[in-house]
């Protein structure tokens, strides 16, 4: 029985070993913005402290308008453009390398260890060298990738695996290192968003109406909760509980252990962007142009703030501010508990590029093809 009890304490041990390496490699950190929410559960995020007014430091244009959103790591800017290529950008706004795909990428990149993961339209995940823009893979999905892929370690740390959604109503899970097919989850039409990882689950909604939870070890379905309508941004997960709205204008809070509504608000326009979660409040946009903040445990409407155009870009959440782009080519800064508009900077140009925050630097593209860089 000794040895029983001393057998199991040591199993937990590791366990608990285990999940603390999968969870180092999604530390946040107030200088880095590797993913297109912050980290792998979306909660829209960042550590660092906004102190406004801001500053323009630099733009670079790029060939075509950008409808991808960018992220920073170790002080470069990555992103995808309309003109077909991915670009690595220095802190002072330039070029350090840029990456042929061949057709438009939109979704926003990924950054882990010294690799950019960046899907494009034509349905081809690329893995890169961060430091080069060398091809180290590339994964042929069967449609185009409009989101963001997103990073899993398994319990063991010894697998990473990239999961990424696409128009050929598939969930991909593809190892990291080599670009290998690991499985897939099929839905019933396309994958708009980016997958939220939480613990063991890839939770996702499509534009089959349904939230799907999978597996992160084998892709196996473990919930599948009707809708009713298009779910066409991310989910955010914060602990048990998953936050996302619907093209009706519909926003949910769901528990993802009883795969029950916790609670639901109606009366809001078509959110097409990805909700921010924290300090208790849940931050989104609608194309109703409309930023709502709701209360986390009751999805009351705390405040609103009106913009000029359609909120199609996810804010940002940084201590008191909320950072927000709209389609009204503006770049806004929101008291957090207020919704009062701090500071408002016009780009002039649509954006629908979801601003990327470290404590250096807010990152944002913009439909005339540029990359604004604030201090």
């Amino acid at each position: 029985m000794r040895f029983n009890i001393y057998h199991r304490s040591a199993i937990l041990l590791l366990i608990c070993i285990f999940e603390i390496y999968s969870l180092k490699a999604q530390v946040k950190s107030a200088d880095c913005w590797p993913s297109f929410r912050g980290d792998a559960q979306l909660t829209g995020v960042s550590p660092a402290t906004i102190n406004p007014p801001l500053r323009l430091l630099w733009t670079y244009k790029t060939g075509d308008a950008i409808k991808s959103s960018p992220v920073i790591w170790n002080g470069t800017v990555y992103i995808g453009s309309n003109d077909g290529y991915l670009y690595a950008i220095d802190s002072n706004g330039k070029l350090k390398w840029k990456f042929n795909a061949g057709t438009s990428v939109e979704a926003p990149p990924l950054v882990h260890g010294n690799t950019v993961y960046a899907g494009s339209m034509e349905g081809i995940l690329y893995a890169l060298d961060a430091g080069t823009g060398t091809l180290k893979w590339k994964y042929a999905a069967d449609g185009q990738i409009s989101g963001s892929a997103n990073i899993s370690v398994s319990a063991s740390g010894h697998l990473t695996q990239i999961m990424v959604g696409s128009y050929d109503f598939n969930l991909h899970c593809v190892n990291a290192v080599n670009g290998k097919l690991l499985w897939k989850y099929g839905s019933d039409n396309f994958i708009n968003g980016t997958p939220a990882i939480g613990g063991q689950l890839a939770v996702f909604g499509g534009c089959d109406g349904f939230l799907h939870q999978a597996g992160t070890t084998d892709g196996k379905a473990r919930a599948r909760v009707d809708i009713g309508t298009y779910i066409p941004a991310s989910v955010a997960i914060l602990g048990e509980k998953a936050f996302f709205g619907n093209y009706d204008g519909v926003f949910y809070c769901f528990n993802l252990r009883s795969k029950k509504e916790i609670w639901k608000t109606e009366g809001g326009g078509p959110f097409l962007a990805s909700p921010a979660v924290g300090s208790g409040k849940v931050i989104t946009g609608s194309q109703n142009r409309y930023i709502y903040c709701f209360d986390a445990v009751t999805g009351k409407v705390v405040w609103k703030f009106k913009t000029l155009g359609r909120v199609d870009a996810s804010p940002v959440i940084a201590g008191d501010h909320v950072i927000a782009a709209s389609g009204d080519g503006r770049l806004y800064v929101l008291d957090i508990n207020t919704g009062r508009e701090v500071w408002v900077y016009e780009i002039g140009s649509d954006i629908f590029s979801t601003p990327a925050v470290t404590s250096k630097m807010i990152v944002v593209g913009a439909q005339d093809g540029r990359v604004y860089c604030f201090e």
